[in-house]
């Protein structure tokens, strides 16, 4: 093919999924990020710094900027927004960055979390209303930014969630994911005259940190499959919903987790 021909072609844009709580790359969220750059998409994610500063693991340090270079070599446009998606105009403010520096969003993936552990009887109202605000109210924002946003060929859209089933001693986190799964679930009937889909991912329990020995023994009992879960894992299916092979699985929460429990 002729310089003159190749200058006739085309160029074929990349559909742009936003992954939000890519701080780390040990990360569900950097290795869903990585799994859509290297299936074609353009990638927007965001991190919230101090909230990895004040978990035992503490940030890592320069993960966006590495994050953002990993996912340039599989040909991804990239965009790093930080924010604390605790803050109402937070959903905003990213769909508005993410769309000045790479058009409009196809794909939101929501792998952000708020993740204290406490009970019952010692959970805090103000850690309470913060699992709410990050885990239930920013998807929900998220989605009503995207659904008002959404500009895509019918067919393409794709909403997913990472929840998950833990209570006992997580009362805050397991309280406000149940939440965000009927968000996401209203999301497949509300956003479906745009053809946008909207499942519920649990990825069980997956070590990207905060497991100790104790927890990962319980984990490997429990696991018919006899391993730890991987963000890997979880990134295969996520990256199958966001496909076109994905686009009739609608409105479901679908569990990938080894058998754990089973």
């Amino acid at each position: 093919m002729t310089n003159a021909a190749r200058q006739d072609v085309p160029e074929v844009r990349r559909p742009v999924a936003l992954v939000t709580g890519v701080g780390r790359s040990v990360s569900i969220g950097a290795g869903v990020a990585s799994r859509l750059a290297r299936s074609g998409w353009d990638i927007a994610f965001t991190y919230w710094t101090p909230y990895d500063d004040r978990m035992p693991w503490g940030a890592e340090a320069g993960a966006p900027e590495a994050m953002a270079r990993a996912l340039a070599e599989h040909g991804a446009r990239t965009a790093a927004v930080e924010a604390d998606l605790a803050e109402p105009s937070a959903a905003e403010r990213v769909f508005d960055e993410v769309e000045r520096r790479l058009g409009g969003v196809t794909a939101l993936v929501m792998c952000h979390c708020e993740s204290v552990d406490s009970g019952l009887l010692d959970t805090t109202v103000e850690s309470f209303d913060r699992h709410f605000a990050v885990n239930a109210r920013a998807p929900w924002l998220l989605i009503r930014e995207y659904g008002r946003r959404f500009r895509g060929t019918p067919g393409t859209g794709r909403v997913i969630s990472l929840t998950s089933d833990h209570t006992v001693g997580n009362l805050p986190y397991g309280a406000s994911k149940g939440a965000l799964d009927r968000i996401t679930l209203a999301a497949a009937h509300e956003l479906a005259p745009l053809g946008v889909t909207a499942n519920v991912v649990n990825p069980g329990p997956v070590d990207t940190g905060w497991m100790d020995d104790t927890i990962r023994e319980q984990v490997l009992r429990g696991t018919p499959l006899g391993r730890m879960g991987t963000p890997q894992d979880t990134a295969h299916l996520v990256g199958f919903l966001c496909s076109a092979q994905g686009q009739w699985i609608n409105g479901q929460l679908l569990k990938s987790n080894g058998g754990l429990g089973s």
